[in-house]
């Protein structure tokens, strides 16, 4: 077994301007409304009170793959885009729209006058995930590290579901549960 080299220098990553330039604005309530006048059938990703940047930039990569229209987030009891986020986005954070929100409970009530379904994760949730129709305007919304979602926010998810777990973890990662879930939302948005 050849030893480790000591000193070794981390690669760097090309996704991220230098921290001399300026970071991504966050886009605020009426950004996201311009935004869904464009989508017929949008995909919007809301966080409640997500406080890692890890998993926030782990999040935002999977939404720009998955072409999640919006991700939405409280201003207060959240992270917003720092550079640990940009770079652990690999340069999503700076591609996926990134919205910040006073009132997270008026925004999904404005979202949903315009047409859009809200399905929240829980772990109390009597349906899989895998059993809802996640085909029209959808929001899929994901709760904090430990706490899951708020009360209020949970009360204005049209439909919770939960994420079959076989295994003595009760539940998993938020950026991990984000990938699950966005990509069964693209699975059958793709089908004829």
């Amino acid at each position: 077994m050849k030893p480790r080299r000591q000193g070794r220098e981390a690669r760097e990553n090309r996704h991220v301007r230098p921290p001399t330039e300026i970071a991504v604005r966050s886009r605020d309530e009426d950004e996201l409304m311009a935004i869904l006048e464009t989508r017929q059938k949008p995909l919007i990703l809301v966080l409640d009170c997500v406080q890692d940047p890890h998993n926030l930039g782990a999040i935002l990569r999977t939404a720009d793959g998955a072409g999640v229209d919006a991700v939405v987030a409280p201003k207060d009891k959240a992270v917003g885009i720092t550079e640990t986020v940009r770079r652990v986005s690999v340069g999503a954070a700076d591609h996926v729209p990134f919205v910040q929100v006073t009132n997270l409970a008026r925004t999904m009530e404005r979202l949903k006058e315009k047409g859009v379904w809200f399905v929240g994760t829980s772990d109390r949730a009597e349906k899989s995930l895998y059993e809802l129709d996640l085909k029209g305007p959808l929001a899929i919304v994901l709760g904090a590290e430990e706490k899951g979602m708020r009360r209020l926010t949970e009360e204005n998810c049209d439909f919770l579901a939960m994420i079959p777990m076989a295994g003595k973890i009760e539940c998993l990662n938020v950026s991990v549960s984000a990938g699950v879930c966005l990509f069964e939302a693209v699975r059958q948005r793709s089908l004829p």
